[in-house]
């Protein structure tokens, strides 16, 4: 029987391409894991409680900490779950740098490819929320500029298309080799939102054998044990426990981040969020962990990467 305090719960929803790493990510490692479905667009009022604010696709959640950005997720999976290894090779390092690449410039026209070909057939709310968070408030101008350039985004993208490409014309399996790893699954979600969203995407993606064939390959691996959560359990369980959180900051910290520093966390890029408050618990180069009352659900820590991510005292 899965321990409570060690099982992972994933905030998530069906159609969020970053949740769609992640959930390759279960797959990989052959986790089992609880599915908590929250809202596409904001409010999300049994998620909020949980993050202090922080409304991105996907969290995940074990026990009384929770994990912000699946940079964060995906690490702190490696960490519990080391084997398989999402890094078969010894080029972790590099892969990291990589995966900034994937989820930052290539995400970016991936969503401008597929909300600027959508045009005025978006949902109103649903148009202004992804706008806001990926274009700024000058959101409805930015959809209009990626609609008049589609076919320029098109070409942008078919150029690293050509390339994964590439990578996988001597037949292997997976892009570093037999194994697959974690920037399998951090290419494949921007090519499964390119797919299922945009009304071009198989047509342009047949262009290219070598990358359905893999495609196809990562699709198989699925996505662990799911089974379904209510939100309102996932609450409980953070209620009923403590966090684990480590505590202290690494040296040379470039900010003089000390432990119980008054903090706020957000997005380095500005998408109108609300920022999470709270004390400082632990910071080093690739994380910032943040403890906070949670109210009547009581401690928790909430943990960001320091890498996309701004901090700043209060």
């Amino acid at each position: 029987m899965t321990d409570p305090a060690s099982e992972i719960i994933l905030h998530n929803y069906p159609q969020s391409p970053v949740a769609e790493k992640v959930r390759v990510a279960f797959g990989i490692k052959g986790l089992a894991w609880r599915d908590v479905e929250i809202p596409r667009i904001t409010p999300k009022p049994m998620l909020t409680p949980l993050t202090g604010g922080y409304r991105r696709t996907p969290v995940m959640q074990i026990g009384a900490d929770i994990y912000c950005d699946s940079q964060c997720i995906i690490r702190e999976l490696e960490r519990r779950h080391p084997e398989p290894s999402y890094m078969p090779t010894p080029e972790a390092g590099l892969m990291w740098c990589l995966s900034r690449w994937t989820d930052g410039a290539l995400f970016d026209l991936a969503v401008k490819l597929v909300l600027g070909s959508a045009g005025d057939t978006l949902p109103k709310d649903f148009a202004e929320d992804r706008g806001r968070l990926y274009l700024g408030e000058d959101w409805a101008e930015g959809l209009k500029r990626a609609n008049a350039q589609l076919p320029h985004l098109v070409a942008q993208m078919r150029a690293p298309l050509a390339w994964v490409d590439d990578q996988l014309k001597d037949g292997r399996a997976f892009l570093l080799g037999p194994a697959p790893a974690a920037i399998d699954a951090q290419i494949y979600y921007v090519v499964w939102f390119i797919r299922g969203r945009w009304e071009g995407g198989p047509t342009m993606l047949s262009e290219f054998p070598n990358l359905v064939r893999w495609e196809d390959t990562v699709r198989a691996l699925g996505h662990g044990a799911a089974s379904s959560m209510s939100p309102e359990d996932a609450i409980a369980r953070a209620r009923g426990l403590e966090p684990t959180a480590e505590t202290g900051v690494a040296p040379n910290d470039p900010q003089g981040l000390a432990v119980g520093a008054s903090v706020t966390v957000h997005p380095d890029v500005d998408g109108g969020e609300q920022p999470v408050a709270g004390t400082l618990r632990f910071a080093n180069a690739e994380t910032i962990v943040v403890e906070r009352n949670a109210g009547d659900i009581g401690t928790l820590c909430v943990h960001f990467p320091r890498a996309g991510y701004r901090v700043e005292r209060t």
